[in-house]
């Protein structure tokens, strides 16, 4: 009987980590979805909520920063085949994002290679790498 409760206790803790990693990689494509969504529609201001805030507080967005995105108009956004885990909470994510700049109507691609960390104390995932540097290279 005891071997039995054993055995059940197991299987339960296997079954409990399990979920709790499922619940996380569904946070984390909900998080991912949410964010590219935001992105797709221009709203630099908003996607920046997704940041991490120790990381927005060290690199605040200055005003050069908030005119550049607001002259600029997304026209593509694909994730490719999605995020890569990279540790136990943490995922990497390359994108590609075309860009048309409004008052020149110049187009181009940039490369946004992002970094999620999951924050288990506040169940939420935190881009790492910041917004994507949108600045002419």
């Amino acid at each position: 009987m005891f071997r039995f409760s054993l055995l059940l206790l197991a299987a339960a803790l296997v079954l409990l980590a399990g979920c709790t990693s499922a619940k996380r990689s569904d946070g984390l494509t909900a998080t991912l979805n949410r964010y590219g969504s935001t992105v797709r529609w221009g709203d630099f201001q908003t996607a920046e909520q997704f940041v991490d805030p120790k990381y927005r507080e060290e690199h605040p967005m200055t005003s050069l920063e908030a005119s550049r995105y607001a002259q600029l108009r997304v026209t593509a956004y694909d994730d490719g085949s999605g995020p890569t885990p990279s540790g136990e909470n943490e995922a990497t994510q390359v994108v590609q994002i075309g860009l048309t700049n409004i008052n020149t109507q110049a187009e181009r691609m940039i490369v946004d290679k992002q970094i999620w960390h999951y924050d288990a104390e506040k169940n939420r995932w935190w881009l790492m790498s910041g917004l994507p540097n949108v600045n002419p290279q």
